[in-house]
């Protein structure tokens, strides 16, 4: 006589589930809760059922972040946008709103300065180490909604609100500044304003040398995208801004090179544009990736064609990320 398997208890719906592990977390066993939407949401999505499992992640994730749980959060937060990839779920205005809420439930903290003794460096020390986890919690999150967002819907560089999430995140809580990182998330989204306005922040506490390097590259990023008008608005708002707030942003070779750059483009103006980047050749060396932006630019505008066509920005999008 064969033996009959067990009968696997049904799902309940979701909300049963949400309402349980709530009390769970506020109980304080986190860690419990946590394996248990795991778990739980995994059922759901073995059973085909997404839209419980992204109720049940959403609400884990914004529970644990809530209760300055991070790296609960943000694990559940990752496991929301992979339920969205399986359950192939559209890109759309209510997807964004839900992955924006659990983004501003990230905690922002500002890093402690004035060091005076030796307990101030010990809190120092422990302020940076909580501040690079978050900063790899969150990016892991939004990098992976980008990602999700270019296979579901989004313009193919990835969604512009989402990228702009991430520019801010990594400018406000990275404890290593990468503005070149910044930079290439803000050119990919839809807010020059706020990126105008981070790069005059960065601007009055930069190291010298460096303010110069942060406008060209932000105008080149967006001139390799094809983008001349968001270009044109961060060279004429960056200095408006300088003007308005005190600060000086001091001539030097390389503003005038994409000061230059900008009115050639307008110019269609081949044979000029290759003699300013032989001309300002020096300048442009700065930075590594300026001359590849460089090749970009020429294949965008005047429609020059590059040697090795598996080059440029959009083959490197997730390699920055």
């Amino acid at each position: 006589m064969s033996r009959q398997r067990p009968k696997r208890t049904a799902l309940p719906l979701a909300q049963e589930n949400i309402e349980k592990l709530e009390k769970i977390v506020n109980e304080g066993n986190f860690y419990g809760a946590q394996q248990m939407y795991k778990s739980i949401s995994a059922r759901y999505v073995a059973a085909q059922r997404y839209s419980e499992a992204l109720d049940l992640l959403h609400a884990g994730a914004c529970l644990q972040l809530k209760n300055n749980q991070l790296t609960c959060g943000a694990e559940l937060a990752v496991s929301f946008v992979e339920a969205l990839v399986k359950g192939k779920v559209a890109y759309d205005n209510e997807n964004l709103d839900r992955v924006r809420k659990i983004y501003e439930l990230f905690p922002q903290i500002p890093v402690p300065h004035n060091l005076e003794d030796d307990d101030d460096l010990h809190e120092l020390t422990e302020a940076l180490g909580a501040a690079k986890l978050r900063v790899e919690g969150c990016s892991s999150f939004l990098k992976a909604a980008i990602k999700w967002s270019i296979e579901f819907g989004a313009p193919k560089t990835g969604s512009p609100e989402l990228h702009v999430m991430l520019a801010e995140y990594l400018y406000s809580e990275s404890p290593e500044l990468d503005m070149a990182r910044v930079s290439f998330h803000f050119v990919r989204g839809n807010n020059p304003e706020k990126f105008a306005s981070t790069i005059v922040n960065f601007m009055g506490k930069c190291y010298p040398g460096e303010d110069d390097l942060a406008v060209a590259r932000a105008i080149l990023m967006y001139l390799s995208l094809g983008n001349m008008k968001d270009a044109n608005y961060i060279m004429d708002e960056v200095k408006k801004q300088v003007e308005n707030k005190q600060l000086q942003l001091q001539p030097s070779d390389l503003i005038q090179f994409v000061f230059y750059v900008l009115q050639t483009l307008e110019r269609d103006a081949l044979p000029l544009f290759n003699m300013l980047r032989a001309n300002y050749k020096a300048s442009i060396e700065r930075e590594p990736a300026f001359n590849e932006m460089l090749d970009d630019i020429a294949e965008k505008f005047f429609g020059v064609k590059r040697r090795n066509p598996m080059q440029g920005i959009f083959g490197d999008i997730f390699k920055m990320m």
